[in-house]
């Protein structure tokens, strides 16, 4: 038997460098000299963890996981009678489990409904983007005779692209609301699932449920993450989506008049092209930086509950061009933030000025820029089709200013 002291000694040094493999092989073989198993198991486990082809450690556990003369048991050992009556009397209350056959139709998921408050009028500015709003969908919907007329169908959809932050969701909600129609919106963790097929299944549920709230404007955010070009996927589920995606738009086996789809993606050139052509996305909408118009009702919107004092809303707009929604929303909570802090450090609380506004102006870059170095890119050398060509014409206005 080993020594029971340098066994100690040699557990203390392990203490001291615990990453020294040889010390604990060393220490392993000693304890199962020693008949320690329960420590052998644990400093052999530690060495094969690291060096899966250490002898010494191969061998301590061999002889650890077997009887303490180092042989297997040759015939297992006795269990106990089992009490087959007192288990069937614990789990006769539970209820067997019911599987779902194959060839059973399983309903989807059904998805709730909103009836959005907001409409086109709490849109600031961008006249000419509710202006094609209102021609391709809108009028439709208002004068059904006139519709029918012309074979007009509210099926298809609109995608509105942009710089993020500009407002493409609350404008699609606003659509919503100008009728007073069903509103679901769709985001990516409302579709995908890590199950098989699952992902599909959600699809059609929303599709179901827009079909059966109908009329129904239905907005799929982040289009570009959910219809992917399928070029570019190798996993065969995200693929499977987009088809899925691809026949619920088409209505194949199902009626979508009356479903308005609208999506929305900072990336449209990510978007399958499949997704893009007419009756289902035909339609492409350029959603812009909020205009001069749009960024004074935007900065009115952000310090209306907030104490001002002499501000000159008109000039922080003109100054903030190019600005995104959600950056002149940031400029107003810097502003807020430096009156608070100079509130705080004299003890008297004072007013969010002009200078407030100016140094959170000067102090920021607008977030759309790195968007239209991507589109310049796209409008140059991928525009064949003229898919783009109301961006380019953008962008060409842009630099007139």
């Amino acid at each position: 038997m080993a020594d029971d002291d340098l066994i100690a000694s040699l557990l203390s040094a392990i203490e001291a460098a615990p990453d020294d493999l040889p010390l604990r092989a060393h220490a392993a073989r000693l304890l199962a000299d020693a008949g320690r198993f329960d420590e052998v198991i644990e400093h052999a486990s530690f060495v094969l963890a690291r060096d899966p082809l250490h002898e010494g450690a191969r061998s301590a556990m061999r002889r650890a996981v077997a009887e303490p003369d180092g042989r297997r048991p040759t015939e297992p050992p006795t269990e106990p009678d089992f009490d087959w009556d007192a288990a069937e009397s614990e789990v006769a209350g539970i209820v067997q489990p019911a599987f779902v056959d194959a060839t059973t139709d399983v309903a989807p998921p059904a998805h709730d409904t909103l009836r959005p408050r907001v409409t086109l009028a709490d849109v600031g500015g961008l006249d000419h983007v509710k202006e094609r709003i209102e021609m391709s969908f809108l009028g439709p919907m208002r004068q059904p005779e006139l519709r029918q007329l012309f074979g007009k169908q509210l099926r298809g959809g609109l995608l509105l692209y942009g710089p993020p932050g500009c407002g493409k969701s609350f404008l699609a909600e606003a659509l919503a609301g100008e009728l007073d129609t069903a509103w679901i919106s769709v985001q990516l963790h409302d579709v995908l699932d890590m199950w098989v097929g699952a992902s599909e299944r959600n699809l059609h549920g929303i599709f179901e449920s827009a079909r059966a709230a109908a009329p129904c404007v239905l907005f799929i955010d982040e289009l570009d993450a959910l219809g992917q070009r399928r070029t570019n996927l190798r996993h065969s589920g995200v693929r499977n989506t987009v088809n899925q995606l691809l026949v619920e738009l088409d209505g194949a086996t199902s009626d979508n008049d009356g479903v308005y789809v609208i999506g929305a993606t900072n990336h449209p050139w990510d978007v399958d092209s499949a997704l893009r052509r007419p009756g289902r996305f035909g339609q492409m909408l350029l959603v812009p930086p909020p205009d001069q118009p749009a960024r004074e009702a935007i900065l009115r919107t952000h310090l209306h509950d907030r104490p001002i004092e002499n501000i000159d809303v008109g000039r922080a707009a003109h100054r903030a061009a190019e600005f995104s929604g959600a950056d002149l929303a940031q400029v107003c909570e810097r502003a807020a933030e430096r009156a608070l802090a100079d509130s705080v450090r004299s003890g008297v609380v004072r007013m969010i000025t002009m200078a407030d506004i100016d140094a959170a102006i000067g102090e920021m870059r607008p977030s759309t820029g790195a968007w239209f170095e991507v589109a310049r890119n796209v409008v140059e050398f991928a525009n064949e089709g003229g898919e783009y060509d109301e961006l380019a014409a953008y962008m060409k206005g842009m630099r007139r200013r």
